[in-house]
């Protein structure tokens, strides 16, 4: 597509205080590639006092001052005003790369039913950024139809930051809009510190993460997936120091849940859309062929937050799991579902046939699998892994990493990685 047919796209992003990181990306953003007559660029201004209105007022189409701080859903201001077909998401220090948004709008005038089009998120040390479920995008780079945003009701601003990429995504799949990742659409993320990993992070985190499990899913699940969260959150707390502000966003996160699943009940992510985003039946016959295969016991990698799917399936299929390997969560005595979370050295220590990467996440699964090829003596069976990792499941560019209707499709990369070469948030 010529740019000058480009359908006009909306740059969304909200800001609070930090007028000399956003008026960086702004800059960065006028190098995108599109005819600036073809973009139009909206700041939501989350009641900032160092002058940050003043400053980037005159570089913007569309400036929204708000007497209080919306935080990340601030964004939903400016889709209430955008003039977009698209809608861009960004965060104050993030920016598309030359040329993404032009593929972006290719990727939407191409297919019809394309509701998100997450881009691949790039960090300052080398590294990738990804969501913890296959073809849910990170908040800080993606295209939305603005159709597709309305109908559902676009972002929920109650959520104020954290979890709301997963609540969008639910939204548009439950609707019938599908939701992609793609390797050919890049943005950057500075991901600067302010704010990052704070007690404030923490309390949105917890309680965020309970209403999400609580809206949309199905009865059979919601149970087990409410209490992996407050060990998960609870443990990330501990590391962090960040304790107390857990406990208050647990208790007002259950409290919202027990509201919000009546509320909710009627849209309940039905089993194929389950099934998309969790993968339970998909990993259910991963490891039946790894039974099948005289595989008994396994080691799993990665405590993700869809662990379990993996512990489920492996107790389904008759496989035994001998430890959790998690240098993030290891701690003496520590285990889930009475399996031990151990270091990753100490997990590879014990009896094991093979390692299963139990992150569905692709980009947390693909740095886990990279760092067990430098370690592990027996197969590694990593069957969400995409982006980062090299040729051993590259899914040929331009593709989605991963599209949220692959797993019913039975599509799977697996690899067997010997000891030796190569090498989540």
């Amino acid at each position: 597509m010529s740019s000058h047919r480009c359908p006009i796209t909306s740059i969304v992003l909200a800001t609070h205080n930090r007028r000399a990181v956003v008026t960086n990306t702004l800059s960065q953003i006028t190098r995108c590639g599109l005819d600036r007559k073809h973009y139009e660029i909206i700041v939501v201004d989350n009641n900032s006092i160092d002058g940050t209105p003043a400053a980037i007022e005159s570089g913007v189409d569309l400036l929204i001052s708000l007497r209080r701080n919306a935080g990340s859903c601030g964004k939903a201001n400016g889709v209430d005003r955008a003039r977009g077909k698209y809608i861009v998401f960004l965060d104050d220090d993030s920016f598309p790369r030359p040329g993404a948004l032009l593929r972006m709008i290719e990727r939407f005038e191409a297919d019809a039913r394309l509701g998100a089009a997450g881009f691949t998120v790039h960090l300052p040390n080398g590294q990738r950024e990804g969501a913890a479920l296959p073809g849910v995008f990170v908040g800080c780079g993606v295209g939305l139809r603005l159709e597709a945003l309305r109908e559902v009701g676009g972002l929920d601003r109650s959520f104020f930051m954290q979890a709301e990429e997963y609540d969008l995504c639910f939204r548009l799949a439950n609707n019938g809009w599908k939701t992609s990742v793609f390797d050919d659409l890049h943005v950057e993320h500075l991901k600067t510190d302010h704010s990052r990993r704070s007690d404030r992070t923490t309390y949105y985190d917890i309680r965020n993460n309970l209403r999400v499990i609580a809206r949309y899913l199905p009865t059979d699940y919601a149970r087990a997936y409410h209490e992996d969260c407050l060990q998960r959150y609870r443990w990330l707390a501990i590391r962090d120091g960040h304790e107390r502000a857990f406990a208050r966003g647990a208790r007002n996160g259950q409290r919202r849940a027990i509201l919000e699943r009546w509320l909710y009940r009627r849209r309940r992510l039905s089993s194929e859309v389950f099934e998309r985003f969790y993968g339970l039946q998909f990993i259910g016959r991963q490891m039946t062929q790894l039974k099948n295969s005289g595989v008994r016991r396994v080691i799993l990698a990665d405590l993700g937050k869809n662990v379990f799917s993996f512990f489920k399936a492996g107790n389904d299929a008759g496989i035994s799991i001998s430890a959790i390997a998690d240098d993030r969560f290891a701690s003496p005595g520590r285990s889930y579902r009475g399996i031990s979370v151990a270091s990753m050295e100490q997990a590879l220590a014990r009896e094991h046939d093979a390692v299963v990467v139990s992150n569905t996440g692709p980009e947390h699964a693909a740095r886990t699998q990279r760092l067990l090829a430098a370690r592990a003596s027996k197969p590694v069976h990593s069957w969400f892994s995409a982006g980062e990792t090299a040729e051993v499941n590259r899914i040929a560019s331009p593709s989605p990493i991963w599209d949220s209707d692959d797993i019913g499709t039975g599509i799977s990369e697996e690899c067997a990685l010997p000891v030796g070469g190569g090498q989540e948030s």
